[in-house]
């Protein structure tokens, strides 16, 4: 640590040394082997084999036909929105319970985002709630968003499949921010067997300093339409016209991952089951040392395959106490707890957004916090943290 002020709350950041890391990325030796190669290549930049590899791998994985790497997941998020066609003025119905990285780029293409609540069982946007305004829409006459953009928050999968129904029956665009999910699933219904952000048009993942597979920072889109992919190809690739010097036939963007990034992300995507599991063998160690507690733990949905990126709980409505007074003794005995995002309705750049509910989403920022999951976390790590909250409520 260099002691910088706020390093402790970059993603990915160890904090003080003693502590439990909250989720830190794993580096290994076939990391450092496959990034070496990359290096001493002489490919470095964004051109390169791992690109490509890191592409077709991650394609595979997730059992979509296309996937084209980008340099951020908001990068992603903001080439997807274009693909599907929207533009300033357009309307995009986003969760309101999530990270700013899924909304800013609606802002960046001067959309309009229309928040819309969480359900209780998942956390995920409210079906339900969308699915009443949109028939009122359709009855007023009014008009409908052009995208829904479902996050699959936490890497819980959300309740996708009446999602899919109503869009399909208006005709509405779906969009999958799938950045704290992969390796999540859906094994009943309609989408078993599917991995999240692969059931809309397009899906967006991110491989951030704390998510469960990491290339320091990037992204990838994935999508089952060719044309779709290969436009994505040439907007993350300033709008290059191939074989023509310097000719640019649109606006692009310079989104493209480098090959050292990529060939870090090929190492992480081999060791994704191993990841998956640790996560999932935590949140179970946790559910059972915590269930007494009085703390909500995370959503648990049959047929739903969450990955717990992050292990979030929610503090009891009748203790005084409240979610600060369980962050702040938790940080006294070196456990490296986080409060959950504050709503998107809430972030002064979309005050006057329009919105659907958030009483569930402020209630899962005013009780919610993410207890370490790091995937490298010891038997004695996973023991102190739940020492730390059973002296808390103990």
């Amino acid at each position: 640590m260099s002691g910088v002020p706020g390093e402790v709350h970059v993603p990915g950041a160890r904090g003080p040394e003693g502590t439990v890391p909250l989720a830190v990325p794993n580096i290994g030796e076939r990391e450092r082997d496959y990034v070496l190669e990359a290096v001493e290549s002489g490919f470095v930049s964004s051109v390169g084999p791992f690109v490509s590899r890191f592409e077709r791998e991650f394609a595979d994985a997730v059992g979509a036909r296309y996937a084209v790497a980008c340099s951020t997941g908001t990068a992603a998020l903001h080439v997807a929105l274009i693909l599907l066609g929207v533009e300033p003025g357009d309307e995009v119905a986003v969760a309101d319970f999530t990270f700013v990285g899924s909304v800013n780029p609606v802002a960046y293409l001067g959309a309009r985002p229309l928040f819309v609540d969480s359900e209780r069982r998942t956390w995920n946007l409210d079906s339900a709630l969308l699915e009443a305004e949109l028939e009122r829409r359709v009855t007023a006459g009014e008009a409908l968003p052009k995208v829904v953009e479902v996050v699959h928050v936490l890497g819980q999968p959300a309740d996708i499949e009446p999602l899919v129904e109503v869009c399909e029956r208006y005709g509405v665009a779906i969009l999958e921010d799938a950045a704290e999910s992969l390796g999540a699933t859906w094994s009943a219904g309609r989408f078993a067997g599917k991995h999240t952000g692969t059931v809309g048009r397009v899906g967006a993942f991110s491989f951030n300093g704390n998510k469960i597979a990491t290339t320091g920072g990037g992204g990838m889109i994935v999508t089952d339409d060719e044309a779709l992919a290969t436009r994505a190809r040439h907007l993350t690739t300033q709008a290059k016209v191939p074989d023509v010097g310097y000719l640019h036939d649109e606006v692009g963007y310079n989104y493209r991952l480098t090959n050292l990034a990529a060939a870090l992300g090929v190492a992480q995507l081999e060791r994704l089951p191993e990841f998956v599991s640790a996560k999932r063998a935590i949140a179970a160690r946790y559910d059972a040392a915590l269930g007494g507690t009085g703390l909500v733990l995370p959503p648990r949905v049959a047929g739903f395959d969450a990955t717990y990126w992050l292990y979030s709980v929610l503090v009891p409505e009748d203790d005084p106490r409240g979610r600060d007074g369980l962050l702040k003794h938790l940080e006294s005995v070196g456990v490296g707890a986080r409060a959950l995002w504050r709503p998107l309705h809430a972030q002064p750049p979309f005050a006057d957004a329009a919105r659907l509910g958030g009483q569930v989403g402020d209630d899962l920022f005013a009780r919610g916090l993410s207890l370490p999951c790091a995937t490298e976390l010891t038997e004695a790590d996973q023991q102190r943290v739940i020492d730390g909250v059973l002296s808390f409520y103990g």
